[in-house]
């Protein structure tokens, strides 16, 4: 019964914490991944990490998205699709260019398709790896989600998610040659294609279901039970993220009148429980232990470097695409994020040789760092307005 006894553990410790957060104008998801720090090996380890933590905390982040696709406005969504999709470019070629350089000049430049320049290419694809979990969570708490800021970063996101797995079955198969990068891609195009062919069905059928049965939990139920599905599809069958199918899965069901009511429904259970296990999971991932001077110094570099590339990249682009400065920052600082999907790119390069046990701490160093960061650097540049631009004569 130790699992229950950490899960009500976790629960207090982040409410406590989400009060103390907010009561200093933070986000309460801060105050959550502070509880698991707390409570984890990085300071007392009251509750250590297991796999049905795991568990609950990736159905919370699939719940997030699944919200966060419910909440989508879809005219926002085409308007900003292109230029998401530059965006999106932009925040994987930066940081998977200034990764490899960073790799390398700290332990050494290989000659070119040397298993050095690899690593350094797959160091680079850790950094190119967004999760937008936080940052919906907090843009959802600003009330700004569905707005076109925060519809470019959601879709931005994705769309860099889809492109990070190319990328990282491209740099895995310089290494492991029987892996097919056009087969990565088929599967991808192939996901989206029966994606969009199956949400008009399932469209239509929730239709009839929210006509037939207004305001009723079994609509909820249903469109929830849809969501597993998808996530489970997209991981399973199409090596796409479980988050991207459940984002999708909510984009499908968005123009429903009883998307509100459906997305409220999902929020109780999410924020009560899986969410806050969710955020707390991060903290109580992090430990120091294997820290030496030189992995501390890369670490921090990898740190700055995975945070800035994010803003140049994605920041930039979004300002040469017409967004105004402030929102190019917003939209720079929204995809500064990592999280689970750090950790599974990093856990593939275990697998696949391209990385030692040591460098997970880096990894963890940047997720837990941007997850501090990130719902800061929002809510201060959601604060603040854009300047106003003199008036010409």
């Amino acid at each position: 019964m130790d699992y229950i006894f950490n899960l009500a553990i976790i629960l207090l410790v982040a409410k406590i914490f989400s009060i103390v957060a907010k009561h200093f104008n933070l986000p309460e998801v801060v105050g959550q991944i502070l509880a698991g720090l707390i409570l984890g090996p990085a300071l007392f380890g009251i509750v250590k990490d297991s796999d049905f933590i795991d568990k609950v905390a990736e159905i919370g982040v699939i719940m997030l998205m699944f919200e966060a696709g419910l909440g989508t406005d879809m005219k926002q969504l085409k308007s900003t699709g292109f230029v998401s999709t530059l965006i999106a470019c932009a925040g994987v070629f930066v940081p998977v260019v200034l990764g490899s350089l960073l790799f390398m000049a700290f332990y050494g430049f290989g000659t070119f398709g040397s298993e050095q320049m690899i690593k350094g290419l797959f160091v680079g694809t850790i950094m190119a790896a967004t999760s937008v979990s936080i940052t919906v969570a907090v843009l959802k708490e600003l009330g700004v989600l569905n707005g076109k800021v925060g519809t470019a970063i959601t879709s931005a996101a994705i769309i860099d998610d889809v492109i990070g797995i190319v990328v990282l079955t491209l740099v895995i198969s310089m290494k492991d040659t029987s892996v097919s990068v056009g087969m990565v891609i088929l599967k991808a195009v192939l996901f989206f294609a029966i994606a969009i062919g199956l949400g008009v069905i399932i469209n239509r059928i929730f239709k009839w279901m929210t006509d037939l049965y207004p305001h009723t939990r079994r609509v909820s139920i249903a469109s929830f039970v849809y969501c597993l599905f998808m996530a489970y599809i997209a991981e399973t069958y199409f090596g796409i993220a479980d988050i991207t199918g459940a984002y999708v899965a909510g984009a499908v069901l968005c123009n429903l009148p009883e998307s509100v009511y459906m997305s409220r429904r999902i929020e109780i259970s999410a924020y009560m429980v899986f969410a806050p296990v969710f955020f707390t999971s991060i903290g109580l991932k992090t430990s120091f232990t294997s820290m030496n001077l030189t992995l501390l110094l890369f670490s921090i570099m990898f740190v700055i470097v995975a945070l800035v590339s994010k803003v140049i990249g994605c920041g930039g682009l979004a300002r040469l695409a017409g967004f105004s400065k402030q929102e190019s920052l917003q939209i720079g600082a929204g995809m500064m994020a990592r999280s689970e999907v750090a950790l599974i790119t990093a856990q593939k390069g275990l697998a696949a040789g391209l990385l030692t046990s040591e460098f997970f701490t880096p990894v963890i160093l940047l997720i837990l760092v941007s997850s501090f960061v990130t719902p800061i650097a929002l809510k201060v540049l959601f604060a603040k307005k854009d300047e106003p631009q003199p008036v010409k004569a």
